[in-house]
């Protein structure tokens, strides 16, 4: 066998994961949301749902320059 393993990798696309069209949600942690959201911000991301209360903690979702959503969670 010559092409053992997993192949595969990034691509640059025109679309965007979002869960509104049934797209995974990544869920990054962080110890302190204030901070890593005004990160987020600064480097050109959207907060697109504001910090919310949920079972386990606080998280908020923002989506990346490219339009793919992601989350930030915290137990603090």
């Amino acid at each position: 066998m010559s092409d053992k393993g997993i192949v595969g990798g990034f691509y640059q696309s025109e679309l965007a994961s979002v869960t509104a069209n049934g797209g995974a949600l990544l869920v990054f942690y962080s110890p302190d949301l204030a901070t890593t959201q005004q990160r987020i911000e600064a480097n050109g991301g959207n907060i697109i749902k504001p910090v919310f209360d949920f079972p386990g903690g606080k998280r908020f979702h923002f989506t990346e320059p490219s339009g793919n959503e992601f989350a930030v969670w915290s137990d603090k």
